[in-house]
């Protein structure tokens, strides 16, 4: 799945569902850490605040928790 910039969907919707999908696939497991920020910039050409909003939503699902100085993990849920 790639970023189309062109998309009625918001880039962080797009990347958040991206995130989703490697989640859902066994990709991202639970426990394993999700791609940081800046790795994310890197691999979509986004900019960090646009990385974070969509690291925000999978946290707000409950997809993801934020350990404090360690980063965002996949959690057992979803």
């Amino acid at each position: 799945m790639t970023i189309d910039r062109e998309w009625h969907e918001p880039v962080y919707v797009q990347v958040a569902a991206i995130l989703r999908e490697r989640i859902a696939s066994g990709e991202l497991a639970p426990g394993r850490p999700v791609p940081s920020v800046r790795t994310l910039t890197e691999e979509h050409g986004i900019n960090r605040a646009t990385a974070a909003k969509a690291l925000k939503v999978l946290v707000d699902e409950g997809l993801a928790e934020v350990v404090p100085g360690w980063g965002t993990y996949v959690t057992g849920r979803g």
